[in-house]
């Protein structure tokens, strides 16, 4: 079962914050985190793998799933999930390399890739972004939750709503019938520590039992 409160390691935006990706990660499944996609948009190197390998670690060790954005090579390699964008490789390509258990997401933008979607063997698809986002240097438009409920109406696979969703309007995107809310920025408090993210994330899970 995908959680509601699905945090996304931006790599980027945790450099951007000078947190270290490993501390942030054990922050976050120490605050309850049951799922960690690990989102990194640069060429991977020996230390991101590193890196990646110690979260993965830590994942397993919490009985957290891991998921890893858009490389199938380093999700077989840390036997983890994989989500994919619109443009990587195919979902189908991807389930043949990665086998029928770990967990596969898939990106869409729109009620038409949305519904191609549900041919697609993935076990959820995302939408998005919701609301205005900073987390990408050139965002799809904005989709809203009116199409949040048309999405719930349109597919039987999970739902993950992604994009500007913080804690003052993800009730509102859960209300629509998204499954679970996938957040990069709205971890981050405004004086972003490892201490103060595990409370954040304690703050996510409140308001999960809470809706």
């Amino acid at each position: 079962m995908l959680p509601r409160v699905y945090p996304i390691l931006d790599t980027r935006s945790f450099d951007r914050h000078a947190l270290d990706w490993v501390a942030s990660a054990a922050a976050l499944l120490e605050g309850g985190a049951a799922i960690l996609q690990i989102r990194h948009k640069t060429p991977w190197t020996r230390e991101t793998f590193a890196r990646s390998r110690e979260i993965a670690r830590l994942c397993r060790d919490a009985g957290a799933q891991l998921i890893v954005n858009d490389r199938a090579d380093f999700a077989l390699l840390l036997e983890a999930g994989l989500h994919l964008g619109q443009d990587d490789l195919s979902p189908r390509d991807a389930r043949r390399l990665l086998g029928t258990s770990p967990t596969l997401g898939y990106s869409t933008h729109n009620l038409g890739q949305l519904c191609a979607a549900a041919a697609e063997p993935v076990d959820y698809v995302a939408l998005g972004p919701i609301f205005q986002t900073d987390s990408k240097s050139n965002p799809d438009p904005v989709v809203g939750t009116e199409q949040v409920r048309r999405a719930r109406a349109a597919i039987d696979k999970p739902l993950v709503a992604i994009g500007g969703i913080t804690i003052e309007n993800a009730a509102a995107v859960w209300r629509a019938g998204a499954d679970a809310v996938a957040i990069i920025a709205g971890l981050f408090p405004e004086q972003p520590t490892p201490r103060s993210l595990r409370l954040r994330m304690e703050q996510w899970r409140q308001l999960e039992q809470a809706v």
